[in-house]
């Protein structure tokens, strides 16, 4: 015999009497390592030596829910995994791999809460009230602690690779809470000192609307929520803001406040624009007729608005050419006039306005031709009339006017 036949002959010898040995002694609970070698839907088979192959039912490969073997193993790798059960009569080696994992999975968890450890998962699943992740066990994040904001919907998160630190742990209860948002909530945290220190009183900057409330808007500055009052959108009064801005608008605004102890930033839309009265000298001109709104009436005249942030106050005698008690008399708020520029100081922010100036005076009343009482008429206005004469009383009818024509019939 060949020295090379006889070492062949050896070494098959040893293998078989491993084999052997592993029959014997092979038993439930026992941790055996083995190869991926198939994978059907619902398990996977095993080659670990033995007479033959184990299986993994899908339900041994992890601590959720899979729909498919081949989710979690692929043929060719390696898997560590616990004798469930062994039935020689039916060929049958049942493995668990969730058993080995969940083992080593509770001391490493433990491990990554005590040092707040941020890890990546994979979602496995989503489930009623949040989602689900395969840690060695089963990883719950419940849906508040999954995203800084709220989501509505997880329907695409599944596969998802997340960030998260164990929120809580209980392996008595087999128990396992992680979260997402502690992550994201001390990144912001971390980015917005960042960013509030780079940020410079009075400088401009250029930002995103976020959110709108009735207040004012939130404006994105570098990953870091600004506030922009409602007073502070536009130099024209603003309702709401929703009125003039939309979610996702692209906005410059002035930095007028930066608080890193409150952690508040406050910014304005409208001083980040020139100011109306910065050109209100270039625009209008004393003599100028423009048309405006009446925004407020007072006791003693009218706020007429005639460019966005521009008032000017038309005087009470300055309205209408009649005498009147109250501008209410002639006028409502929300009504468009014309008015005439009397004069313009910026400086000031004032401008004096006239209505009635934009219209005609009224004709004067007529004059009455019967002279009343007490009147006098000059005698050169008499010419030759010798039947008038004037007395302390005024005006006389002699009797010559009265009965001149009878008369005459005696002369």
């Amino acid at each position: 015999m060949s020295e090379e036949t006889k070492n062949g002959l050896e070494a098959a010898e040893a293998a078989s009497q491993a084999e052997l040995e592993q029959i014997v002694s092979l038993k439930k609970g026992d941790t055996v390592k083995g190869t991926i070698v198939k994978i059907e839907d619902n398990q996977a088979y095993v080659s670990i030596g033995y007479k033959y192959d184990g299986v993994i039912p899908i339900r041994e490969l992890s601590s959720v829910h899979l729909d498919n073997a081949a989710d979690v193993v692929q043929v060719g790798q390696e898997v560590e995994t616990k004798v469930v059960s062994i039935d020689d009569d039916k060929e049958r080696l049942v493995l668990s791999k969730r058993a080995i994992d969940s083992e080593n999975a509770w001391e490493e968890l433990l491990k990554k809460f005590e040092s707040q450890e941020t890890f990546e998962v994979t979602v496995a699943d989503v489930v009623k009230g949040g989602i689900v992740a395969d840690v060695g066990v089963r990883g719950f994040i419940p849906a508040s602690m999954v995203e800084r904001h709220f989501v509505e919907d997880f329907s695409d998160y599944k596969g998802r690779t997340l960030r998260v630190k164990v929120k809580e742990i209980d392996q008595e209860n087999n128990k396992v809470i992680l979260s997402q948002k502690d992550v994201l909530d001390e990144e912001f945290e971390a980015n917005k000192l960042k960013v509030m220190g780079s940020l410079k009183e009075g400088e401009v900057i250029e930002g995103t609307v976020q959110r709108l409330t009735q207040f004012g808007a939130f404006v994105d500055v570098g990953g870091v929520d600004g506030l922009v009052h409602v007073s502070e959108i536009a130099w024209s009064h603003v309702d709401k803001p929703a009125d003039v801005l939309s979610e996702g608008d692209k906005v410059k605004v002035k930095v007028l406040k930066v608080d890193p102890e409150k952690g508040k930033i406050s910014l304005s839309i409208k001083a980040a624009t020139p100011g109306p009265w910065e050109t209100a000298a270039e625009n209008f001109k004393s003599g100028d007729i423009v048309s405006g709104e009446v925004k407020r009436l007072v006791a003693f005249g009218a706020f007429v608005e005639i460019a966005p942030g521009v008032e000017g106050l038309v005087h009470i005698s300055q309205i209408s050419h009649k005498h009147i008690g109250t501008p209410h008399e002639v006028l409502k708020e929300g009504q468009t006039v014309q008015v005439k520029i009397l004069e313009v100081n910026p400086g000031e922010k004032r401008v004096s306005l006239s209505i009635k100036e934009t219209e005609d005076a009224p004709e004067p009343a007529p004059k009455s031709e019967k002279p009343g009482k007490g009147s006098s008429v000059r005698k050169e206005d008499l010419g030759d009339n010798p039947n008038v004469s004037l007395s302390n009383q005024g005006l006389s009818i002699t009797l010559g006017e009265r009965f001149g024509d009878k008369l005459s019939k005696f002369k």
